[in-house]
């Protein structure tokens, strides 16, 4: 059992990350080169990892993070509140996605699904039809509803912290979310139809 002081540890670490994080963010919005690089490289992973789900190809996705980072150090002396510098980042990071894929749409992209989450320990055969069926139905919804999943399952974002973060409204986001996980529900469903009406007809089901 974790006990009190180990959890007081534990948010003296996490104001103390929090502090230096807006001690970096003042900086960067005064020009300080040094401080920018560390925000960056601070979520530089996370960026990429965001973008290849929503883009689902790698060359856009670090095209769309360094066109995010370009944003962000243009326009970090406007930012007025420096606790809000992560989401106001996936901000620009959703939209320079977006920027991306209205410049590209006839461009074909290279689809490779990134888990949401970790992949239970299971058979290994499943695993991959399973990847396989998820992967085809995250390739039926659009840019803007993978932005929203990518957010809310990937990231852990709240809706609502999901709707502040992409600059729409509350019911836009719940919105967004519901058709993203119908699609997907869909999708799988006429898979699984497919799948099992020949072993029907076959008399094994």
């Amino acid at each position: 059992m974790v006990d009190a002081s180990t959890l007081e540890r534990g948010r003296e670490a996490g104001s103390r990350v929090a502090v230096d994080q807006r001690d970096l963010v003042e900086r960067a919005g005064r020009g300080d080169h040094d401080a920018f690089a560390a925000l960056v490289n601070a979520s530089i992973p996370r960026l990429e990892a965001v973008a290849r789900l929503i883009l689902r190809d790698h060359e856009l996705a670090r095209d769309a993070v360094q066109d995010a980072f370009f944003r962000a150090w243009r326009d970090l002396p406007g930012l007025r509140d420096p606790d809000r510098f992560d989401a106001w980042l996936h901000r620009l990071l959703v939209n320079a996605c977006l920027d991306t894929v209205r410049k590209r749409r006839r461009r074909p992209m290279e689809v490779e699904l990134t888990p949401l989450a970790p992949p239970s320990i299971g058979d290994e055969t499943e695993s991959v039809i399973d990847r396989d069926q998820l992967e085809r139905a995250f390739r039926r919804l659009d840019p803007d509803q993978r932005a929203v999943l990518v957010l809310h399952y990937y990231l852990g974002m709240s809706v609502p912290m999901v709707a502040e973060t992409l600059g729409v409204p509350l019911g836009t986001a719940q919105s967004r979310l519901g058709r993203a996980l119908a699609t997907m529900r869909s999708t799988l469903g006429a898979e699984y139809d497919a799948e099992s009406q020949p072993l029907q007809r076959g008399g094994i089901a």
